[in-house]
């Protein structure tokens, strides 16, 4: 499996010559919106266009699988081309971004959406997407994501096997430079994780300049910074950036994990965990502040009368797609094509039952809407043998 692995992480390559990317790969929209944008949307006469070129850098334990399937349901109803890897659902992470990891990738192509997890270089990003593309990323409280990621990454993490105890992450946190090494395999799910994904260098000291900077360059390159405990808020915002419409972002929560496999974060592990993760405390607070500048530019008062009609459609559509209205343990999903991608060594991620006699009006959006990534990957014509080798190992090891 190993070999197999590296195998396909080797890219064979000969560059043809380059062609620049198009300024847009967005054909005329059917229909437009007649609200005015509050935060930067193309707009012409007052009448917004929905934008149609988006890269989404798609974060670790954010709810960004929630927010791809927002992704993929848009770009199948405007048949909208994306950037997919080759073979894997993520573009060779941890390795940095390379364009060539993109399936069918050729110069001058015409791509509208690049969404699945890489570590993100932003020189080979421009090389696939048009110029008029939006940037969007999501961040999550550094605590709370470091509890998350070594829960769900810990049996990939040789560094962690060793950890005596039950509770290994509060072990972990006693003395993390007791455990941690930064050539550890894997190693970088354990710290400043988010600032990893963004392509920088996750061990530096919080004092280094390097560290502003670097957050100063992700502020200039992304136009929406999304949080994950705003998750609402930020679906309204990114509405209103890209000019979509409320049926665009209605969502269902993908991937949450059972409540009994969380680790209680008491205030002094929470303490713990923002000092080891200092640099994505630091990355963090940044972007709150930026977000609530965005939020009040918005309007306090439309922002909770839109957030307000967000879960009131959301609330419909459970009622109308979701069996029991709520989600379930893996061992009592009853279709196989609905069961979640799993952490090595344990079934702690929920998924969901369709209603029966859906009525027909919304049965396909209700299965988009509950369909987990790696399915809804295949639906979309996505290569995936890497991930579906592993996939059946991985089940036998469950």
């Amino acid at each position: 499996m190993i070999v197999l692995y590296c195998l396909s992480t080797l890219q064979i390559y000969v560059s043809p010559p380059e062609l620049p990317v198009p300024l847009s790969c967005a054909a005329p929209p059917g229909q437009h919106s007649t609200h005015s944008p509050t935060n930067g949307s193309q707009q012409n006469n007052k009448i917004c266009v929905p934008k149609m070129d988006v890269m989404f850098m798609k974060t670790h334990k954010t709810a960004s699988s929630t927010f791809l399937n927002i992704l993929f349901r848009f770009g199948e109803k405007h048949n909208l081309k994306f950037a997919f890897p080759n073979g894997r659902n993520d573009f060779f992470y941890p390795s940095y971004f390379q364009h060539t990891y993109v399936q069918d990738f050729k110069s001058g192509m015409c791509f509208n959406i690049l969404c699945n997890h890489m570590r993100f270089n932003a020189a080979e990003v421009a090389k696939v997407l048009p110029r008029d593309t939006l940037y969007i990323t999501i961040l999550r409280d550094p605590a709370e994501l470091f509890e998350s990621s070594f829960h769900y990454f810990g049996h990939l993490i040789p560094l962690t096997w060793s950890i005596p105890g039950k509770d290994k992450m509060a072990e972990f946190l006693r003395d993390p430079n007791l455990y941690f090494s930064p050539n550890g395999f894997s190693s970088f799910y354990l710290k400043n994780l988010l600032f990893f994904d963004f392509g920088q260098d996750n061990t530096l000291d919080p004092s280094d300049p390097q560290v502003n900077k670097s957050i100063g360059l992700i502020a200039e390159r992304f136009h929406l910074v999304m949080l994950m405990e705003h998750f609402e808020e930020s679906l309204i915002l990114l509405k209103d950036i890209l000019c979509w419409e409320m049926v665009d972002i209605l969502f269902f929560k993908l991937n949450s994990r059972q409540q009994s496999t969380m680790s209680k974060l008491t205030p002094q592990l929470r303490a713990k965990a923002l000092q080891w993760n200092s640099i994505d405390w630091k990355l963090y607070k940044h972007f709150n502040v930026t977000f609530w500048e965005k939020v009040e530019t918005y309007g306090r008062e439309r922002m909770t009368k839109d957030v307000a009609e967000l879960r009131r459609r959301n609330a419909e559509m459970e009622k109308i797609c979701i069996k029991g209205g709520h989600p379930v343990m893996a061992k009592d999903i009853h279709e196989e094509e609905m069961q979640p991608w799993q952490p090595i060594g344990e079934r702690s991620i929920m998924g969901y039952n369709l209603n029966k006699n859906i009525d027909k009006a919304y049965q396909v959006l209700c299965r988009k809407m509950l369909l987990p990534e790696i399915q809804y990957l295949t639906d979309l014509g996505v290569n995936l043998w890497v991930t579906k080798l592993w996939e059946h190992v991985r089940n036998i090891i469950n």
